[in-house]
């Protein structure tokens, strides 16, 4: 199929656009985060919108490749998130959109791209698809965590560690202010990797 005719080239302007969006809430987030004295949580959201940022300049050569470079301007429609609210209740709204893009979105995206014979193109959709659904489970667990006061409170002991002078201690809560540099509680590292691995344990 002719590129400049297929649904797979609207699907990645979309989805370009999407990312850019999505980079710049999660740099927004983070500059609250920062601001509510959450530096790890800050710090998290900076990386997400890398990640982000990272995938929509994927779409974006994609489409300057197929086009072959002669793109100028695509005009399109479509809906994107403009909701204003709590940091605490932000990040269980984007963990919402992350789910979408995972397992509806971009998967559709790619069965369309396959379907049209951009097979690399698909592949490109649904390994993205594949790092939103993590993002969906850390900005779910982060945003359960956070509104209910509990970023630093585990019930069973776990280690907290500065991220600034790397002091450790195992307790079930984290100290409010590190006893070594006087850095406040934001500064503590949470294991998201872990916490996540344990939380499906769980679950399982």
């Amino acid at each position: 199929m002719n590129f400049n005719e297929s649904t797979t080239k609207t699907n990645l302007v979309r989805s370009f656009a999407a990312e850019c969006q999505a980079g710049a809430r999660y740099q927004f987030m983070s500059k609250k985060a920062l601001a509510d004295q959450q530096k790890f949580l800050s710090d998290t959201m900076k990386t997400l919108a890398k990640n982000e940022m990272a995938h929509a300049k994927v779409f974006y050569d994609h489409i300057i490749e197929m086009s072959g470079g002669n793109v100028k301007n695509i005009s399109f429609e479509a809906g994107y998130p403009f909701e204003v609210s709590e940091l605490r209740n932000s990040l269980l709204e984007e963990s919402k959109i992350e789910e979408a893009e995972a397992t509806n979105i971009y998967p559709s995206f790619a069965r369309i791209a396959k379907d049209e014979g951009f097979d690399e193109i698909a592949r490109s959709f649904q390994l993205v698809a594949n790092v939103e659904a993590t993002h969906h489970k850390i900005l779910q667990y982060l945003g359960t965590i956070y509104k209910s006061n509990k970023m630093y409170k585990r019930n069973q002991p776990t280690e907290w560690k500065c991220s600034n002078c790397g002091n450790v201690k195992l307790d079930k809560e984290g100290w409010k202010e590190c006893p070594l540099c006087t850095m406040t509680q934001g500064y503590i590292i949470i294991d998201l990797e872990k916490e996540l691995r344990n939380l499906e344990m769980v679950k399982d």
